[in-house]
């Protein structure tokens, strides 16, 4: 009975730590992952009386080191004595001048609430840097070739699910048939729903699609008043997606870069955001416009896939440069951005 009573005892005292410690488990469960400084930063600097929009983009090496580049329309430099403790960063950039010199930089600033803000200072002067961390695309953000069976009959449609700039879903219906509308479009959990209204000369009804995403795959079923139809899909692009590391040769020289494609085909060039990337069988090609100012620049890019490498030319109304390019196939933990914006 004295056994029974003290483990009642022990039992009784214990049971606040415990559930002082499940709190602790559970708000760190559901806390927003810390990144730190990782990932892309979209950063505005002003020079002069004009503003340069650039990249910051910081990862990890293997081991465990924070690493980082600054991308710019022209090209792309890898920091040096890159520090981030605490909310402050700071870093040294060195670049090629046109004239053969090695120009350097210091940075130094804060990261509070997504918020980079900082000063850079050379010989030259200081200037002003302010950015924000680029969104992240959610999975379901690419162009998906649906697959199915509508009676006898084999049907290839397409499923362009983009972010808006508020970072919503939308979504289109591209088919050679009729005209669709997508609503109602939700991702939770690796499921995605949604309701498509169609109509096909005088016939009009609607359809409610669930299914399941795993990375590059979508499984899942549409249901109407007819019935319901297994879907298969693919997303499409996938071996162009992701980080190119590019070599840029001209008459000045070699340069390196960085092309970023993005899940749904759009992407970056640099700083310099493309539209859309055009991948047919192993032919790659985009169009880039550079501003300077009233001016524009129109250049063209063409080349071929093989594997993890690109080659290919672009061309402008200057001339040509020589591209060519590696993918970056990186661990977790130095995982590229997922996003362009």
């Amino acid at each position: 009975m004295k056994h029974q009573t003290s483990l009642k005892v022990v039992l009784f005292c214990s049971l606040p730590a415990l559930c002082m410690l499940y709190a602790q488990v559970s708000a760190q469960t559901s806390a927003p992952r810390r990144r730190g400084i990782y990932g892309d930063w979209l950063i505005k600097m002003q020079l002069g009386e004009r503003q340069m929009d650039s990249i910051l983009s910081f990862s990890r090496d293997q081991e465990g080191n924070w690493t980082g580049q600054w991308i710019s329309r022209w090209e792309l430099s890898d920091l040096k004595d890159l520090q981030f403790e605490e909310g402050k960063l700071s870093f040294v950039q060195e670049r090629q001048g046109r004239d053969g010199q090695t120009m350097t930089s210091k940075f130094t600033g804060t990261i509070q609430e997504n918020k980079l803000t900082g000063t850079l200072s050379s010989d030259r002067g200081e200037s002003k840097v302010e950015g924000q961390r680029s969104l992240r695309m959610p999975r379901p953000v690419g162009n998906w070739e649906m697959k199915f069976k509508a009676g006898e009959r084999e049907i290839t449609a397409t499923l362009a699910v983009k972010m808006d700039k508020e970072g919503k879903l939308i979504a289109e219906w591209q088919s050679e048939r009729g005209e669709h509308e997508i609503v109602d479009l939700l991702y939770e959990q690796r499921r995605l729903t949604f309701k498509r209204k169609s109509k096909i000369e005088d016939r009009q009804w609607e359809s409610t699609f669930e299914g399941s995403l795993q990375r590059n795959t979508l499984s899942g079923t549409f249901k109407s008043e007819r019935g319901e139809i297994t879907v298969e899909a693919n997303r499409m692009g996938v071996p162009l997606i992701g980080t190119w590391n590019l070599d840029v040769t001209s008459e000045r020289g070699t340069r390196k870069q960085r092309l970023l494609v993005n899940p749904d085909l759009s992407g970056l060039y640099g700083a310099v955001p493309i539209k859309k990337v055009d991948l047919k069988g192993d032919q790659v090609s985009f169009k880039i416009v550079m501003e300077y100012g009233e001016r524009k620049i129109e250049m063209d890019f063409a080349g071929k896939m093989k594997e993890q490498n690109l080659t290919g030319e672009l061309t402008t109304s200057r001339g040509t440069q020589k591209i060519t390019g590696k993918k970056v196939i990186r661990t977790s933990r130095g995982r590229p951005p997922a996003v362009a914006r």
